[in-house]
């Protein structure tokens, strides 16, 4: 690769979080070097989800990937009971990791940083001001920066399936199939994927658990393609996100809702907040950002999660009020920062669920 050491930034990870910090701090003329080991396309276990809120934390639009808008929810409780809402407007985009993140990638290098595919590096070789560790929750940067720990895991398991026109602009969720988890059925352009997860002692139930779910729905279980099981990172309150001159992001940093699994935002928004740091001199400042952008939403993660765990029949019931939905519907659109942010009514149901959270913590 030569000298490293004409970099201001190196990105260890070109996924969603490492390749859009690329983009930012290329784009503010900063000399950036982004490596990752695999060369793209290449794909990654995800259901491919990108929520309004995740999409307009980006300064350029993912429409060129985009294989179906979702502004239909059907959610059901263990297969017993379903209500559906429609939206307006489109809440969650859908695409596939080995396109969107291809894309992004395309993003960073045409902004002018310096792209390594197909390299494996030692963070601590890269001779740069600023390290940047974004290579995911199996990445090793974390470990060799020192940063990182702390962190627990979920669990998932997912495959494809093929397309099924009943599911157009629809996304179809199973609240508490198994604890702490889920089950999906996500529309693409010519399939569909089915997943199911849930807390990591989970992992021996989820087979089972996603031959049910195609079932339920009708779609045969042995047409399945690329079946993939996967960890969710999960930080807590002893992950170190940055010292000195290094951080995490996305992934690497355990960025990910404890209750619907999505780690798109926080690796968007996790990306801006450490390229707006290093832009403004001052990385030490990004841990705080997170505390206050993010900590909030994985907050409300865990307490919905809570709720659902130990009392699943009556979080439920709120769930389903018309009232809930137009929260959710903000929330996924990027109108609201938190669920505690909500005004007026919506307000009142977020506060109904966060006493069943707080009475499911107790």
């Amino acid at each position: 690769m030569g000298s490293l050491s004409v970099f201001d930034v190196a990105i260890v990870g070109a996924g969603p979080a490492g390749s859009t910090a690329a983009y930012r701090l290329a784009s503010a003329g900063k000399r950036v070097l982004l490596v990752d080991k695999a060369r793209f396309p290449r794909d990654k276990p995800c259901g491919g989800g990108v929520t309004l809120r995740a999409a307009r934390l980006l300064p350029f639009s993912i429409e060129p990937v985009v294989e179906d808008a979702i502004t239909r929810v059907e959610i059901g409780l263990r297969y017993r009971s379903t209500f559906t809402r429609t939206a307006r407007l489109p809440l969650v985009y859908m695409t596939q990791r080995r396109r969107l993140d291809e894309f992004l990638l395309r993003k960073a290098r045409e902004a002018g940083a310096h792209v390594e595919e197909g390299t494996t590096v030692d963070a601590r070789d890269l001779d740069a001001r600023y390290v940047i560790g974004a290579d995911g929750c199996n990445g090793t940067t974390a470990k060799q920066l020192g940063l990182g720990g702390g962190i627990g895991h979920g669990v998932a398991l997912e495959a494809n399936y093929p397309h099924d026109a009943r599911f157009a602009r629809t996304m179809v969720l199973q609240v508490a199939l198994l604890p702490g988890g889920y089950g999906w059925v996500f529309p693409k352009a010519d399939h569909v994927n089915v997943g199911v997860g849930g807390d990591e002692s989970q992992g021996p139930r989820l087979r089972t658990a996603l031959r049910r779910m195609c079932e339920e729905y009708g779609i045969d279980p042995d047409a399945a393609a690329e079946t993939r099981g996967y960890r969710l990172p999960l930080r807590t309150a002893t992950t170190v996100l940055a010292r000195d001159d290094a951080a995490l992001i996305g992934d690497a940093a355990g960025l990910v809702d404890p209750f619907s699994g999505d780690g798109m935002y926080e690796a968007f928004l996790s990306a801006q907040l450490a390229a707006d740091a290093i832009l403004a001199g001052d990385l030490a400042g990004y841990a705080a950002a997170v505390e206050r952008r993010i900590t909030p939403l994985t907050r409300a993660g865990w307490g919905a999660r809570a709720a659902f765990d130990r009392f699943p029949r009556t979080t439920y019931a709120l769930a389903r009020l018309p009232i809930t939905f137009r929260a959710v519907e903000k929330l996924l659109r990027g109108e609201l920062t938190h669920p505690g942010a909500a005004r007026g009514l919506e307000k009142g149901a977020v506060k109904l669920i966060y006493s069943v959270a707080k009475a499911a913590a107790r």
